[in-house]
């Protein structure tokens, strides 16, 4: 592999962009990750899609806010705008634990080291650009921004928060994935339309004082939601107010909205139709070197980075449309899915890198197992409202068929350098069993189990039940669990087949909203009785733009508006966690007065039989704790750091 310049990346110095001969630059961009070339980062993707329409684009990672802000004035003023961006991650999820506690490592930052992103990157990166260059347009988007764009419970201070347009002081947003609303405004601007014309464009959000003259577009319906002032007085018209923005979200024809902050008004444009394969493989095509910024070389490595280096993103978007889960929010619920070429051609350059072993980390997605998935008769999804295509039931217009995905494993591994390659994205067991799909091919839903369980995967399959209580996995949009039971006998008999020794991984959420302490109890029960002894497990963390955060705050489901409990107090998210590790010596007598108090003296005889000491139940190799999960809104995988832009 030829090797690399420093002009080869997008410039982040003066120096640097002197070296490639430009005397000024069309739009800089800021991120709160560190820059990593890369087509799971998507400060990168924008910067390389901006630089592919003939723009001079450069970036500012991790700029600091702690001393005289020279980061921000040391490239200038651009001609076009400013982008900012929080990250990969909300900032508030890089930053802080669930309950609350700073992190020790941030992933996006070499070495892990913790202090490089600010609190609300970017609202504060975007207030520190106005006040500096007050006269030029700053356009925000990624993550933090696309799910905060409207009213929004923020669980870290604990307050219900007005639009982010609000608090940073940008005059728009972009939403979801970028590709399209940016090639719209880059060609508006470079026909000579001014920034603040610029009301039309789809996926995108701004604000205009309430006397303005909001702009028409009669192939638009409109919809106007409870304004920011009345969220805050009235808990039960926020949540009324998500079911409009998260059917909006999804619709391919959706209206577009309005709410009301203070003496201004907020309008959000309807979103873009899914990408075509064209356009999302012209997006992964895009010249990345695929590395950190060599400023980086003697800082150490970037944990983000090494978990993603050697995978592959095949598509974008999720239909499951789980309660607790953002990337719908983001992506969308349709898949966007590339071309297997354009796979092959990645899966090629990865092959040849210089430090390749032969092993790729993952061929996956938001979710492993939906690469090609669409409606049927497309007339019928055109005009859904339903935010999940697989809750209650997979929607009879799903075409389910896991061959193409199939066929693409076997491709890939067709390749000389390959070795191996992994699944290290979630993979939808409850899609794998008939009894559930019952549209779809047995025998192609098991062919996919094996060939997954035999060639690409090390030794354990991880999966995410999530809960075994009905009540709360409906509230989820999750299957009953007996569909995982179902699941689990498919494997182990594909296990026995081929003389296998894999093991099941299930994950869980405790204090989850609709969970009550005997929801826990049944759980671990349960579990224990299927031979499990709990590993990866965690405790919901509201984050914006979800269903079970709307619940968390409000009290009350966004679309039945009725009374739904969550636990909240330490107290009740402590004692839900307790119930996953009934096998440590501290929490036997709780768990056995607690159950007796509630008459469930058989759940009791299952979890701690008066029988057992704790030696022999004493844990074995648990990994993840409470404290310092990642919310499973930004997808519970092993390359959950990535950004599809990206929660779970």
């Amino acid at each position: 592999m030829q090797t690399k310049k420093l002009s080869d990346w997008l410039p982040t110095t003066n120096k640097e962009v002197k070296i490639r001969g430009w005397e000024e630059l069309d739009v800089i961009l800021f991120s709160g990750d560190a820059y990593v070339d890369h087509p799971s980062f998507g400060p990168a993707v924008i910067g390389r899609i901006l630089e592919s329409y003939g723009l001079k684009v450069a970036i500012v990672p991790q700029p600091s806010v702690n001393d005289d802000l020279q980061d921000f004035t040391k490239l200038g003023t651009p001609k076009l705008f400013f982008g900012v961006t929080g990250g990969c991650m909300d900032p508030m999820v890089s930053n802080y634990t669930a309950s609350k506690k700073r992190r020790d490592k941030d992933a996006y930052t070499p070495n892990g080291d913790k202090g490089f992103r600010p609190d609300y990157a970017t609202s504060v990166y975007s207030s520190i650009l106005k006040d500096k260059f007050p006269d030029i347009p700053i356009l925000i988007g990624g993550i933090e921004a696309s799910l905060r764009r409207v009213t929004h419970y923020d669980y870290w201070s604990d307050k219900l928060m007005p639009s982010i347009l609000e608090t940073s002081k940008a005059d728009m947003l972009v939403y979801g994935m970028g590709e399209q609303p940016l090639r719209e405004v880059v060609e508006l601007l470079q026909k000579g339309v001014p920034f603040s014309s610029l009301k039309t464009i789809k996926q995108t959000a701004f604000l205009i004082n309430k006397d303005e003259i909001i702009p028409k577009n009669k192939n638009w319906d409109d919809v106007e939601i409870h304004s920011h002032g009345v969220c805050i007085k009235n808990k039960k018209k926020f949540a009324s107010n998500f079911k409009v923005i998260e059917q909006e979200s999804n619709k391919l024809k959706a209206r577009r909205i309005f709410q009301g902050i203070k003496d201004r008004t907020l309008v959000i444009n309807p979103p873009f139709p899914t990408m075509l394969e064209k356009e999302i493989d012209e997006s992964f095509d895009l010249p990345y070197t695929r590395l950190p910024h060599p400023k980086y070389n003697k800082r150490g490595p970037i944990p983000a980075f090494e978990m993603i280096k050697f995978s592959i993103n095949i598509h974008r978007g999720c239909f499951g449309g789980c309660s607790f889960c953002t990337i719908s929010a983001h992506q969308g619920k349709f898949i966007a899915s590339r071309s297997e070429a354009s796979i092959l051609k990645e899966v090629d350059i990865v092959a040849n890198m210089p430090d390749f072993k032969g092993y790729l980390s993952d061929i996956g997605g938001p979710s492993a197992n939906m690469y090609k998935m669409k409606g049927k008769i497309q007339s019928i999804c055109d005009n859904c409202v339903a935010p999940s295509c697989i809750s209650p039931v997979i929607c009879s217009n799903l075409d389910t068929s896991h061959k193409p995905l199939t066929k693409l494993y076997q491709a890939v591994d067709k390749h000389p350098k390959i070795k191996k390659s992994f699944i290290g994205s979630g993979i939808r067991h409850d899609m794998l069993v008939p009894e559930f799909n019952k549209n779809a091919d047995p025998k192609e839903l098991d062919d996919y189990t094996e060939e997954v369980m035999t060639k690409h995967i090390s030794g354990r399959l991880k999966v995410a039940p999530e809960h075994t209580s009905d009540p709360v996995l409906k509230l989820m949009r999750k299957p009953s669990f007996k569909y995982f039971h179902k699941f689990k006998e498919r494997f182990d008999k594909i296990n026995i087949k081929k003389n296998l020794k894999l093991q099941l991984i299930p994950y869980f959420i405790s204090n989850h909203p609709a969970c009550e302490v005997e929801d826990m109890a049944n759980l671990a029960a349960e579990t224990k009785d299927m031979g499990f002894q709990l590993e990866q497990v965690q405790g919901f963390t509201p984050t914006p733009m979800t269903v079970a955060t709307v619940i968390y705050y409000s009290g009350y489901h966004p679309y039945t508006l009725k009374p739904t409990k969550t636990p909240k107090s330490k107290k009740e998210k402590d004692e839900q966690h307790r119930f996953f590790f009934w096998y440590k010596k501290e929490n036997i007598d709780w768990i056995r007065k607690t159950l007796n108090k509630v008459g469930r003296k058989d759940l009791v005889d299952v979890l701690v039989p008066e029988t057992n000491s704790w030696k022999s139940i004493k844990p074995k190799n648990v990994k993840n704790t409470f404290d310092d999960a990642i919310p499973s809104s930004y997808s519970r995988r092993k390359s959950k750091h990535k950004s599809r832009n990206k929660r779970r």
